[in-house]
């Protein structure tokens, strides 16, 4: 915080300054005595003037020079720094190498790293790490800077920015509400939370208020995807014996509508004595990314995460050197996508502080090497942390860089192509009884690969209303498996091979037979298969699904399985209505493979009627070109 920095800046400028007074004219030494006194004051315009008398009464005063340069760096006048480090160069002894180091950090922030590269080849035999580190950033931000992105930052404003700190900022999946840390009075951190405006921007945002909320720091709170779940973290609860819980902790509420609950702590598993905070949920809620200083990290702050298995949360994995450094990295934020890894480092080369950076899955546990997010996201102030919208277009995030108390606010852009997630398609819907229409909690979902028939992802569908969401990679097909407690299992099929673009929802709720029950007068769903764009014949993926549902009625007596062919919106509507018609007969002919009486089996095309989705996506043509089996008894 800026009211720290001055009995520390002064402490070392005292400690530094005693060996040499006895060379400095009384005149030099009392005006630097005075910006002292002034510097602890806050009167920092007066400090400056009597730091330059005592220049000027000793040109060759390096303490003085050091102190004001300091000065003019710490208050972030980075071009006031470089002047006085240049002079302090040439009028010192041994000037040069004295304040190499300062001049070409100073030269970094002030957006000129070719000439701060110039100075660290000056030093290039030097063993000083800082050294290694300033070229890092220097060589980094002459390319950033060479090549700006495309992205446009904009500061939020009035409305949620204020002269208190404004930190980690999140977007919710469907982008109506924006989450936010506020510290209040610099002293109390809150969550805090606004709705969109009718005009493009933002309400005036509103504290969470209780129970989230108390006379301890809430802050980096994070929403499942689902909306269901909150995740925050909480400062100054440390127990008695010191040993129970930390100084901050990972907490989560629950809210089926709209209030939220009593936050609960996570066990012992995931909080510790050490730091717990910033916490992230994939969107499958089946891995928590969080930071924590916890033993067995890389050096500082390291991002680790927990998964989720057989109802608990497993021993949290350290992500590794790859992402972690000695330095500290923070604010995890795994997008929608589930591919994509954002967070904030200051131990990756970048523009000079804290940067952003992002990673792409490789497999289920390792992440790529970090990329920085590039100028202008990066500044050579503090990034403290990122969210991406679900399309990938626009990201919200805080910064320091208009500040000179380091006072954070948050800030919009929009991505330029080359940082932004992957496409995905977002399917959200529910699980429901075929019957009574009611919805049905607990509901566990299973997603295959359809050439592979690799297990992919598993879920279950919440524990209040049933509703669910799943991400799944565009550019392939897949088969999924539904049952409950009390239901029978159904199967089907997700075609995303032609699918491009940026993340889209898709309704998609699946419907479940209650096990053993007959319904004379109901027809049931038991089967979908969707087809490629003017495919005419079926996959061996697609006759799996065939057996896996047809199988449990093989020697059933007393219903009627009836085959519906659909199609898009593509094409004429005779053409589509043959094409449904075909598609039917192909599923017909393969279901009476299985023995089933020609009696028992009817298919029908119907065309591009009743479609399932909107027909002004790809994604959605693909759910409406399909085959339903329905059964009646």
């Amino acid at each position: 915080m800026a009211i720290l920095r001055y009995p520390l800046i002064l402490f070392c400028c005292i400690a530094l300054t005693a060996p040499a007074l006895a060379q400095v004219p009384d005149a030099a030494v009392k005006r630097y005595h005075d910006a002292i006194q002034y510097r602890l004051k806050r009167n920092d315009s007066m400090a400056y003037v009597a730091l330059n008398d005592a220049i000027q009464k000793h040109p060759a005063y390096a303490d003085a020079y050091s102190t004001l340069g300091s000065w003019y760096f710490t208050d972030r006048k980075y071009a006031a720094a470089v002047d006085v480090f240049v002079r302090a160069s040439r009028s010192c002894r041994n000037g040069q190498s004295a304040f190499a180091l300062p001049l070409a950090r100073s030269l970094l922030y002030d957006y000129k790293p070719t000439q701060a590269l110039q100075l660290v080849a000056g030093n290039s035999s030097s063993t000083n790490k800082e050294w290694d580190m300033l070229r890092r950033q220097a060589t980094f931000m002459q390319k950033a800077l060479a090549n700006p992105l495309k992205d446009s930052v904009v500061n939020l404003g009035p409305r949620i920015n204020t002269i208190y700190p404004e930190l980690h900022p999140f977007i919710s999946a469907d982008t109506q509400k924006l989450y936010y840390t506020r510290m209040v009075r610099n002293v109390d951190m809150d969550c805090y939370m606004t709705i969109p405006d009718s005009c493009g921007g933002w309400f005036s945002g509103g504290n969470l208020g209780s129970p989230v909320n108390t006379p301890d720091h809430e802050a980096a709170q994070t929403v499942s995807a689902d909306g269901h779940y909150l995740f925050y973290m909480r400062c100054d609860n440390r127990s008695e014996n010191g040993w129970d819980q930390g100084g901050c902790d990972l907490y989560m509420a629950y809210t089926p509508d709209s209030v939220w609950s009593i936050g609960q702590p996570f066990g012992a598993t995931i909080n510790t004595p050490a730091y717990e905070g910033m916490p992230c949920l994939s969107p499958d809620n089946r891995d928590l990314y969080f930071v924590s200083d916890r033993e067995g990290g890389y050096g500082g702050l390291d991002i680790w995460v927990s998964r989720f298995e057989d109802g608990l949360w497993q021993l949290p994995r350290n992500l590794g050197p790859a992402i972690n450094t000695p330095a500290n990295e923070t604010a995890p934020f795994v997008h929608i996508d589930n591919k994509t890894l954002y967070f904030s480092s200051n131990g990756h080369p970048g523009m000079g502080g804290a940067d952003l950076y992002y990673c792409r899955r490789v497999n289920d546990t390792d992440w790529s090497a970090p990329v920085n997010m590039g100028y202008p996201i990066n500044s050579t102030g503090n990034e403290g942390s990122i969210s991406v919208t679900m399309d990938g277009g626009k990201a919200y995030f805080s910064s320091d860089r208009d500040s000179l108390e380091g006072n954070y606010d948050i800030y919009e852009t929009r991505l330029d192509e080359k940082v932004q997630p992957v496409p995905v398609a977002v399917l959200r819907g529910y699980t429901y009884d075929s019957l009574t229409k009611a919805r049905l909690s607990h509901g566990a979902i299973v997603i295959n690969d359809a050439r592979t028939g690799e297990k992919l992802y598993r879920f279950v569908s919440n524990r209040g209303d049933g509703s669910y969401m799943i991400t799944l990679p565009v550019g392939k097909n897949y088969t999924y498996v539904a049952n409950r407690i009390g239901y029978q299992q159904v199967t089907g099929d997700i075609l995303l091979a032609d699918s491009t673009g940026g993340p889209q929802p898709v309704n998609f709720s699946i419907s479940l037979l209650p096990q053993g029950y007959t319904a004379p007068i109901y027809d049931s769903l038991i089967l979908t298969i969707h087809f490629p764009i003017n495919s005419k014949t079926l996959s061996d993926s697609a006759k799996n699904i065939i057996q896996s549902a047809i199988t449990p009625w093989l020697g059933e007596q007393g219903f009627v399985l009836m085959v519906n062919g659909y199609t898009d919106n593509t094409g004429t509507p005779m053409l589509n209505e043959e094409l449904s018609a075909m598609r039917a007969k192909l599923v017909a002919d393969e279901i009476l493979g299985y023995g089933l009486s020609e009696f028992s089996v009817t298919s029908q095309g119907w065309g591009e009627a009743a479609p399932v989705a909107s027909n002004d996506t790809e994604i959605g043509r693909d759910l409406n070109r399909r085959v339903e089996v329905v059964i009646r008894r």
